[in-house]
């Protein structure tokens, strides 16, 4: 429906900050204790007001909104090129609901159009006999019972009625209904639908009418929420693609999944592919279990000695280490817990292949639910803070005002920060996506990001527990408290360096973590980088850096990465002798 390179387009200019909002930050001393300055921040901005900071490049339609536009657009038409409503409606079906393109092509050459569409220049009338005989009963019919099209073929009501009802009950395909003649392509135009259409008819018509009016529009799109009735216009080359629905959902406006700024599309659809599909499987059959010797069953071993016996009707017992027969083993080859056979053999090479693709299985299936695991997580979070803030907005933030005597518009820094919080769970959520394909031998960019995903997180963790855990102190004291204005103080404060904090983290993904050095310099990267980006020190910063650092980096420990490919389809880690993916067949370039 809409133009990938106009997206694409539209995607080069997106330089605007991911957020909205001050720009307070965060001032830290020289022993790394962090102090909160924000002379003039937006704490007190309404819900309202950042929405429509958020919402400049997109406008959400109503079914009102739509079908307003819609007459619009057809008033438009018909006025231009002096012609009737159901005409206008009929052209602009036919062009996409484009007014531009309309004009453009009617002007060009008009009875190309007029034929195309299926108008005549001039409409022929029925013969004006008493009675006329019905193309389709072929009864004789007094002439007010009867009607046609611009072409004059005339019908009977009743043959009307029913050939107007079946096209409608086919589907979307009435929109663009012809005469009933079969050698004639003349177009039965909305006003003949409105004339002789029962209500039902009428209104199931108008509603394709409006479905073709979002559908159609390279410009428009449905919200892709369960249930929702909004739909969105658009305005392409403005930015960001993330849009938020009136009905709370945000999306991408480009491939209409979850909203996933500053995740690509492309990465978005690998992620999501990856955690439906079969590949992590094999992983795990490849990781964790062994093909029975007779029926290649694969087979998991979690306790126990030695001897296996295969489920029926196979019944083969085999050794787990060597999966020899068992028939050969007994105390000379070591009983039940241990093979003699299995060790020497080992030490002779031959179940090298096998322990190494078992290994690079196992290291593959770790990484990616290190990553997983913190996505899903974070995904959790991101919905309990939701059903927090609705909690918040029903009814506590007005126990909180008689509380504390303040009107609840002096609160609203408190929906601020929970705002912010939905916000950055989502953002923190598919940094770990980007973090899964970031291409494991660029160390230094790896590093930079771990950095500031690792600076974020640290932030909106201090922002929730505020959030969450003072604000409870003040809903359940008894009376107003007197450090209230401190408490104030401290969530704005934080809501604004967070803010500060994801802005750097977005802005350096979007741009492909440019701002790192050469991989050789990664120390001296880092260093020159982070405090560009983030403009300050922080020992928080820095101790999460390094835990995160490590902590990825284990989840790759024993693989040398010349001697392995990652398959471009299903990401499985096969061995660089491999010719095609072990896990899909995909063939390797």
């Amino acid at each position: 429906m809409d133009s990938e390179d106009d997206m694409h387009d539209a995607n080069d200019s997106a330089d605007d900050d991911f957020y909205s909002g001050g720009e307070a930050g965060l001032a830290a001393s020289d022993d790394g204790d962090a102090d909160y300055d924000f002379a003039d921040h937006d704490s007190d901005d309404s819900p309202e007001l950042l929405s429509h900071r958020q919402q400049q490049n997109y406008c959400i339609l109503s079914e009102a909104g739509i079908k307003q536009r819609q007459e619009d657009d057809i008033n438009r038409v018909s006025t231009v090129l002096s012609i009737s409503k159901s005409e206008a409606c009929a052209l602009l079906r036919s062009y996409n609901w484009s007014v531009s393109k309309v004009h453009d092509e009617w002007f060009v050459d008009e009875e190309r159009v007029r034929k195309v569409v299926g108008f005549p220049e001039k409409r022929i009338e029925m013969p004006n006999d008493r009675e006329l005989a019905c193309g389709i009963c072929f009864e004789n019919c007094p002439h007010a019972s009867m009607s046609a099209a611009a072409c004059g073929h005339p019908f009977c009501s009743v043959c009307w009625r029913g050939y107007i009802s079946t096209a409608i009950n086919d589907g979307p395909g009435c929109l663009m209904l012809r005469c009933p003649d079969p050698s004639c392509v003349a177009a039965v135009g909305q006003d003949m639908i409105n004339s002789l259409a029962n209500e039902e008819d009428k209104e199931k018509y108008g509603r394709y009418l409006r479905r073709s009016y979002i559908e159609d529009n390279r410009k428009t799109k449905w919200c892709p929420a369960p249930g929702c009735e909004y739909a969105v216009e658009f305005v392409v080359g403005s930015g960001s693609y993330d849009v938020n629905c009136n009905c709370s959902y945000g999306f991408c406006w480009n491939c209409t999944e979850e909203a996933h700024r500053p995740v690509d599309c492309a990465t978005v659809s690998k992620w999501i592919l990856k955690n439906s599909a079969e590949s992590e499987n094999m992983n795990w059959i490849l990781a964790n279990s062994k093909p029975c010797p007779k029926c290649k069953r694969p087979i998991e071993k979690n306790q126990g000695c030695m001897h296996i016996t295969c489920t029926p009707p196979c019944k083969f017992e085999f050794c787990w280490l060597c999966l020899g027969s068992w028939s050969e083993h007994g105390e000379r080859t070591g009983g039940f817990y241990a093979c003699n056979r299995y060790e020497a053999a080992r030490q002779e090479g031959a179940y090298d292949e096998s322990e190494r693709r078992r290994e690079m299985a196992k290291n593959s299936l770790e990484r990616y639910t290190h990553y997983y695991e913190r996505w899903a997580a974070n995904q959790s979070s991101r919905q309990k803070a939701l059903g927090d803030l609705q909690s918040l907005q029903n009814d506590k933030l007005e126990k909180l005002s008689d509380i504390q005597s303040q009107p609840e518009s002096q609160l609203k820094f408190i929906i601020e920060a929970w705002l912010q919080i939905v916000e950055c769970r989502r953002v923190l959520k598919w940094t770990y996506a980007y973090g899964y394909y970031l291409p494991e031998h660029e160390h230094a960019k790896r590093q930079f990001f771990e950095y500031l995903q690792g600076e974020a997180e640290s932030g909106l963790e201090r922002l929730h527990q505020c959030a969450e855990k003072e604000l409870q102190i003040y809903l359940e004291a008894e009376s107003p408290s007197k450090d209230f204005n401190d408490f104030r103080t401290k969530l704005a404060g934080l809501t604004s360096v967070t803010r500060n904090y994801f802005e750097n983290l977005v802005r350096a993904l979007e741009t492909g973590l440019n701002d790192v050095g050469p991989s050789t310099s990664q120390s001296t990267g880092i260093k020159n980088t982070t405090s560009k980006s983030l403009g300050g020190k922080s020992k928080t910063g820095k101790n999460r850096a390094s835990a995160a650092g490590s902590k990825s980096g284990s989840s790759s420990r024993g693989v040398d990465d010349s001697n392995i490919w990652t398959c471009d389809q299903c990401t499985y880690v096969n061995p660089r002798s491999a010719k095609a993916c072990q896990a899909c067949d995909h063939q390797h370039r």
